[in-house]
């Protein structure tokens, strides 16, 4: 396919998605101020398209392996190299970056037969380029999920003012009439309406609404990922150096960060980091969602599209089942994870002995610098509380290191199972419920569940 084929063909499709967004307006079903703001995202495909190439290329530099195109119903790449005057917005693809940045690079691998060496963990990020969102999709979100979101804001914004008035008795009978109201009919400009249904000449109540009320989220707004691309690291610690390093080379791009790596509130059990970042221009933006997830849980993930084909399919079914499916589900890809995190962290200890050796004037450096430190980790309270009975177990000699090269004395002792520790906690994932210890009797998963367990119970308080 020719270049010039595919800008023709981006520009058709462009023009099919702006007259579904005047269509929508016309039927009333979204208004003008949504419609400007689907136009700007959908107006341009191939422009923003490769303004996402070039956040990437920016962040990972030029590609490892040839790009292929990505099946997104099977979650799988298609064993089919594309060039570059290929790429288009309606397509998905997939392309292998190198982490340059990983402070975890070269630090767990296997020896093998005739000197080979296998790594256990790679620099290597897998990179999955979402085509853009299907526009008729975009708009069932905005007058669907995100719209339903925008009513419960304005009814929550509404009853804090309330009832801290003269009207609280009639709360009850406020929050229907704007339920009402705002399902008649697709709005935007809440405190219009909302002054409408209370009818008052109160000016001190008038002001404190419209104030509450600015602060609501648009629902348009909820529509960050028309641009999305997925991001498959083998470690935690290296998704947030990605991260790190974002906001870094571009501030002024970085829109808000989510991270959800600890979550254990979420009742999918769902864990991920989440980055939006404008691709447009100050004075006009466009989001691209690049969601971060390590690359063991991905795999877990991806099983569970069914699940969530069918809550979308019966939005009003009982989800509770399902929902508890789910979450059991993914506590299994948890703890696929965490065991090569505990896998990770029996190599550290082998090779314990041999950096003391090599320390320089006696000290216990330990791979100085990793893994580096990071401003999205733990509170720093819980992790003081986690290392202070860590030390505790080791004056007790609970946790003793045997295959040092030379005798340890207790500070040495406290600094290498503080460093162990702290690894454990940068690197896996909390878990969201009791008795879920790996299994063995091995220094480093003895040291693995205790620090995890004591994780546990400081979000369980």
């Amino acid at each position: 396919m020719k270049e010039v084929d595919v800008n023709l063909l981006t520009a058709d499709h462009d023009r099919h998605n702006l007259a579904y967004i005047d269509k929508a307006c016309a039927m009333g079903r979204i208004n003008d101020e949504t419609a400007a703001y689907l136009k700007r995202i959908y107006a341009d495909g191939m422009r923003s398209y490769r303004e996402v190439f070039h956040v990437l290329g920016k962040c990972f530099g030029a590609p490892k392996t040839a790009v292929t195109e990505y099946d997104p119903v099977t979650d799988s790449s298609v064993n089919k190299p594309i060039k570059i005057s290929d790429i288009n917005p309606l397509s998905s693809y997939l392309v292998n970056h190198r982490l340059d940045a990983d402070p975890m690079r070269n630090q767990f691998f296997t020896s093998g037969a005739s000197h080979k060496i296998d790594l256990s963990v790679s620099s290597i990020v897998t990179v999955i380029v979402a085509a853009q969102k299907d526009i008729e999709r975009a708009l069932d979100k905005v007058t669907g999920k995100y719209y339903n979101f925008f009513i419960e804001d304005v009814i929550s914004a509404v009853s804090r003012v309330i009832l801290e008035s003269d009207l609280y008795q009639h709360i009850k009978e406020i929050e229907k009439k704007i339920r009402t109201r705002f399902a008649e009919k697709y709005v935007t400009d809440a405190a219009e309406e909302v002054l409408s249904i209370l009818g008052q000449n109160d000016d001190c109540l008038v002001v404190r609404i419209v104030r509450e009320l600015d602060k609501v989220k648009k629902p348009y707004l909820y529509l960050n990922d028309v641009w999305r691309v997925k991001c498959l690291f083998d470690l935690i610690p290296q998704a947030r150096t990605f991260i790190e390093r974002l906001n870094i080379m571009m501030p002024e791009r970085v829109l808000t960060v989510r991270d959800k790596f600890y979550d254990i509130g979420n009742p999918r059990n769902y864990r991920d980091s989440k980055v939006i970042i404008n691709i447009g221009t100050p004075d006009c933006v466009i989001p691209m969602e690049i969601i971060c997830q390590v690359r063991t849980f991905f795999e877990f993930e991806r099983k569970t599209h069914d699940y969530y084909a069918l809550i979308r399919e019966n939005p009003n079914m009982e989800n509770a089942k399902i929902e508890k499916e789910l979450a059991e589900f993914m506590e299994n890809g948890i703890r696929e994870y965490n065991l090569m995190i505990c896998r990770c962290l029996d190599d550290l200890f082998d090779r314990v002995g041999w950096n003391i050796l090599y320390s320089r004037a006696g000290d216990v450096t330990l791979f100085e610098g990793f893994p580096r430190e990071c401003k999205l980790y733990y509170p720093s309270n819980m992790l003081d509380t986690i290392l202070n009975k860590l030390d505790v177990s080791v004056k007790n000699e609970i946790f003793h290191v045997t295959n040092s090269s030379s005798k340890l004395d207790l500070t040495q002792q406290i600094a290498i199972f503080r460093f162990m520790a702290r690894f454990i906690m940068v690197s896996a994932l909390p878990r969201a419920s009791a008795g879920k210890n790996i299994p063995g009797d091995g220094l480093a998963t003895r040291l693995f569940n205790f620090v995890m367990n004591e994780v546990y119970r400081y979000y369980k308080k």
